[in-house]
């Protein structure tokens, strides 16, 4: 089923007085997928249209994110570090200028800069840069969730992405959804009460998409559509078709599958087993042979790869309908996740906040912490556990919200066949989420604006990587010099190959060279002490300048 609208918005439009050919751009972003899950980059979960992509365009194996899903959302839109936007952590208001919440007042989004400059724009699937405020009653909060009461908007509409240059929006507000019945899906700006009994939320996006498209091409304007789909994260949720292609592959366990897609790493030339070798296992003391939750830890894997498969389908649907519309030749389709595999264990959390203990209709969503119920459709609220995670991202350790390479480092496939050229290489330039919008605006021939609507703007610490899409040639230089993250704490500088990064704001500073140990198992902290202080003050100069004050909090 499709969804389309058309907004009526503030924002001046300011079309080129001679048009000039413009790519469509189209970016897709997966939520909490793992590093290797693609079978482009080794993995064995079936995304033959992510593979085609990738076949026909590129591959990153050093793209950067902000390692979690609000931060990352807030700086691919903005061009800007997540404390820079005012998502330095959640989507809670904490009163300093990094942690508002929401997009602070001196941001622009890549739709609002495009729409300026002439472009359709659309979206679907996850905004979660809104700032989510849930009721005090925690019994009316959970009615809320579960759809069995009504409270009004789920945030300011002034943050709606209808109010933040998309023309069309079909989505879901807030970060954590039910694929059968999503809390906070909206129209453009309106809450949609009800849904279709055989509504799954991923064939939904799927299907706006395409619809969206229709819409758009119709004109001769080109369009900039954003396709953020929630698939995988948890709740595990999936469609029977797509678990039982899977419920037979993990039953080797953890240990085996980080083996397998290590070699196929190495296969694909994505990377060196000299410059990147395997971590050790994180989980010396779990050991699949004498796991006594084999069958649901293998059954939760399942509907991991379920989720992602099915977002690749519907992938498929988008790409057959820019065949369709002849568009895909002048459209650039950039993909990627926001952040690595989660090992948020939901189950430990139980119902609250975001996450509804029963349906519309009052059944009970079980939160099986004693692993006791499979998880599968709606009635079951799980994750798939940090050693899944981990295993997901290899060949890195950690994964989201760790600012180590396992939490950070993202796939990204991009596919233009009227710009790419020599189609099918890896590129190995760090890139950082902060650079899509400057893509997004030198693809478009428009600026990055310095005031948008009478306000001021942060300027962009991104830069273009058209060049590394239009020639083959090895760039003479870094794009970054330096690269920043934090995160509740979790820190990393990037300057040149060399890296520093620590768990949490109480611990040491690692040291990396990524050149030579790009998979962080070798740290060189005690034997080079003056480069870890030199470096660590620079990081520390850059938290002022980027307002991450960081705070060692733990998050809820």
């Amino acid at each position: 089923m499709g969804f389309v609208a058309v907004v009526s918005t503030s924002a001046l439009t300011l079309v080129p007085s001679k048009e000039t050919k413009r790519p469509n751009i189209i970016i897709v972003m997966a939520d909490d997928l793992g590093y290797s899950d693609l079978g482009c980059y080794g993995g064995e979960i079936s995304t033959p249209n992510l593979d085609q992509l990738a076949q026909g365009g590129l591959r990153f194996n050093a793209c950067y994110n902000a390692g979690r899903c609000c931060p990352t959302r807030a700086s691919l839109l903005t061009g800007l570090y997540p404390h820079q936007a005012g998502i330095g952590k959640m989507t809670f208001n904490e009163g300093a200028p990094g942690y508002v919440g929401s997009l602070n007042e001196h941001t622009v989004t890549i739709a609002e800069a495009l729409r300026s400059a002439g472009y359709q724009t659309g979206m679907v699937g996850k905004w979660h840069i809104s700032e989510t405020v849930e009721r005090k009653d925690k019994a009316e909060q959970l009615k809320w969730l579960a759809h069995q009461q009504e409270f009004g908007d789920f945030a300011d509409l002034k943050t709606y992405p209808t109010a933040r240059g998309f023309d069309k929006f079909y989505g879901s507000i807030w970060g954590v959804v039910d694929y059968f019945d999503p809390f906070s899906l909206v129209y453009g700006n309106k809450p949609v009460k009800t849904v279709p009994k055989d509504f799954y939320y991923t064939n939904a996006l799927g299907d706006s998409a395409v619809a969206f498209v229709n819409q758009f091409t119709k004109s001769q304007k080109p369009f900039f559509m954003y396709v953020a789909y929630t698939a995988p994260h948890w709740p595990v949720q999936a469609l029977p078709e797509d678990i039982k292609k899977y419920e037979n592959m993990y039953k080797d366990g953890w240990q085996a599958l980080r083996q397998q897609r290590y070699q196929r790493l190495l296969d694909l030339k994505l990377f060196d087993a000299a410059t990147t070798p395997l971590p050790e296992f994180m989980f010396p003391a779990k050991d699949w042979a004498t796991n006594p939750n084999r069958q649901w830890d293998a059954h939760a894997m399942a509907v991991h790869a379920a989720m992602v498969d099915r977002m690749d389908q519907n992938i498929g649907h988008l790409i057959a309908e820019l065949k369709r519309t002849k568009q895909l030749d002048n459209t650039i389709i950039l993909f990627m996740s926001d952040n690595g595999a989660s090992p948020e264990d939901p189950t430990e959390f139980g119902p609250g906040f975001d996450r509804a203990g029963s349906t519309r209709t009052g059944q009970t969503v079980a939160f099986p912490k004693q692993k006791e119920v499979l998880p599968n459709g709606e009635l079951v609220h799980a994750g798939i556990g940090e050693v899944w995670a981990h295993s997901l991202n290899t060949p890195f350790r950690y994964y989201k919200a760790k600012q180590h390479e396992g939490g950070i480092t993202t796939p990204l496939i991009v596919h233009w066949p009227q710009g790419v050229q020599q189609p099918g290489r890896i590129v190995r330039e760090p890139l950082h989420v902060i650079d899509m919008m400057n893509t997004c605006l030198a693809l478009a021939k428009a600026p990055y604006p310095s005031t948008y609507q009478g306000r001021s703007i942060t300027p962009s610490p991104g830069k273009s990587f058209v060049p590394l899409l239009t020639s083959a040639k090895a760039p003479t230089q870094r794009l970054h010099p330096e690269l920043f993250w934090e995160h509740f704490g979790a820190a990393a500088f990037r300057q040149q190959d060399w890296k520093i990064v620590r768990l949490n704001a109480q611990a040491p500073w690692e040291l990396y060279d990524l050149r030579n140990n790009r998979s962080e198992t070798k740290n060189l902290a005690s034997q080079q002490p003056e480069r870890v202080q030199a470096m660590s003050q620079r990081w520390q100069q850059l938290a002022e300048v980027y307002q991450a004050f960081p705070k060692p909090t733990t998050p809820q």
